[in-house]
Parts: structure tokens; sequence; C-alpha cells
């Protein structure tokens, strides 16, 4: 519990700009529900919730002085289940087009705020991780690791935009959830809307999570 607590002392600023960011949103989405008398971006709370999981995870590893292999891999394991909700925000700008003309920009802001604070988690996390990492595999080996991470996070985006599975259905729905998963694999050509949309997103993630990586190194 002290090493958690030193950690957020020490993070103290960079976690008062999440929250401070994170309140935003909530302000902005308050805001348009009081102009529009419409609570149907309600939603996009509970996504940023489920987007703020893996960084929790992370947060407390990073408190640990020493963590057993195990350990490691079953928080792993669940934090890599949650991941792709964090990114997965971006996705929820295909409801513009049930926004009408009446104050769309603050649609357009309110949706973007939330979806650039879901990436914002996601980087975050992945930083933390990275780090964790370092502590039991070489860097080469994380490089690899990252690689199916992006990868991965794409895929479980399109599972949870287009087919409508989410984390849970992995305890509530695990035989449908696999079935679509092998169907997509066994039968490429018949599902390139799932690759395609895999390999763009995955790609965005790994090339913008690099940038920042490497404005943070070079203190740009």
């Amino acid at each position: 519990m002290n090493n958690l607590k030193t950690l957020i002392n020490t993070r103290f600023q960079l976690l008062t700009f999440v929250a401070l960011s994170m309140i935003l949103s909530g302000f902005l989405l308050l805001f348009r529900i009081k102009l529009n008398h419409s609570f149907y971006y309600l939603f996009l709370v509970w996504n940023l919730f489920l987007a703020f999981i893996p960084f929790c995870i992370t947060l407390y590893l990073r408190s640990k002085t020493h963590i057993s292999k195990t350990k490691l891999f079953v928080f792993f394991t669940i934090w890599l289940l949650f991941l792709p909700n964090a990114p997965y925000i971006i996705t929820d700008l295909l409801h513009f087009k049930r926004s009408t003309g009446t104050f769309l920009w603050l649609d357009i802001l309110m949706v973007v705020s939330f979806a650039l604070n879901g990436l914002m988690l996601f980087y975050l996390t992945l930083l933390d991780m990275e780090t964790i990492l370092k502590k039991f595999i070489s860097a080469k080996k994380i490089n690899f690791v990252l690689f199916f991470i992006f990868f991965l996070t794409g895929f479980g985006i399109y599972l949870g935009r287009f087919l409508r599975f989410n984390t849970w259905d992995i305890l509530q729905h695990p035989e449908m959830l696999i079935e679509s998963i092998f169907k997509i694999l066994i039968s490429p050509t018949q599902h390139l809307e799932a690759w395609a949309f895999t390999c763009c997103f995955g790609s965005f993630l790994g090339l913008t999570y690099y940038v920042i990586k490497s404005l943070k190194q070079t203190n740009f």
C-alpha cells in the first residue's frame, strides 16, 4: 500500500491531468444532456470506465517491488482482455450519424474528448506494462509482444464494435465468442472486413504508440 501511495505521489501531476481530462469529458456530456434533453451518449461514461481498468491494473503492478511470474501472467491476461476497451471509444465516432444539426459541434467535441481519453489511457497503460515486462524479458521479446498486442487489440475492437461482443462474454457466452473467432481465422476471405480492420487499427495503434514513446524519450 505504501508503494502505491509513493507511486501516486510521484505521478501526481500526470494523474491530475488525466483526472481533469476525464472530468471535462463528463462535463461536456452533462452539458449536451442539458441542451438536447437526451441521454443517448450516456454509454460513453461506461466505456471510459472500462478503459480505465487496464490503467488501474498496471498502476497496481508498478507499485509492487516484486511480483512472481505466475501473478504477472494472471494480471497480464486480465489486462489484455480489458485493453481493447480503451481505444474502442474511437469507434464511437460512428454515432455521429445519429446526431442532428443542432449543437453538432458539441457532439463532435464531446465524443472526441472521450475518444482521446481512451487513447491516452491506452498509451499510458501500455508504457507501464512495457516497463513491467522489462524485469522479466529482453527488449527484443518485448517488441515482439507489443506487436501482437497492437493487432490483438485491433481484433478485440472489431469483435466489440461489429460483432457486439464485450469483455464479459468471455465468461457469459464463451462458446459464441470462440465460434465467431474460429470462423474469422479459418475463413479469412469471407471475413475481409475483420482482417482489414484489425490490420489498419493495429497499425494505427502501433505507429502512434512509438511516436509518443519517441517524443517521451526525447523530451520534445
